[in-house]
């Protein structure tokens, strides 16, 4: 199984992630949200309003490569064309994870996040599984 559809089941049962339009609107008009991802098969109604709602509390929004079925089965919540995470750690991971398999379509989408949340996920500071390394 994919580690990024993991890495959403595992922020849904933290409760950092708002899973669907109306869900990932509300979080952003309220400002919680780091990352608002769409399914590659949304609607392109759907593309525009993540947009809309990333550009109003400065989140980045990502058209990803998975289904809303997909999204779906992670999430447990139907067939969700967008989900927005609450979280600066999930979203650093997930944005990294999709560096990694997805070479060249993140990059610049990962730098900017890793200086956007002032080092928190530098790579100096992760260890060979991409896990933080206490430093004294």
């Amino acid at each position: 199984m994919d580690r990024n559809l993991q890495l959403l089941g595992l922020a849904k049962k933290a409760g950092l992630l708002a899973i669907g339009c109306d869900a990932s609107a509300a979080a952003a008009r309220k400002g919680q949200t780091k990352l608002i991802i769409t399914a590659s098969d949304a609607s392109e109604r759907t593309h525009r309003n993540a947009r809309i709602n990333a550009d109003a509390c400065g989140a980045i929004c990502l058209t990803v490569p998975y289904t809303m079925f997909e999204l779906g089965n992670m999430t447990g919540q139907g067939s969700p064309g967008t989900v927005a995470f609450l979280d600066t750690g999930f979203s650093v991971r997930f944005l990294q994870g999709l560096a990694e398999t997805e070479h060249g379509l993140y990059e610049k989408v990962w730098d900017f996040l890793e200086q956007s949340s002032n080092g928190y996920a530098k790579k100096e500071n992760t260890g060979p599984h991409g896990k933080r390394r206490t430093t004294k």
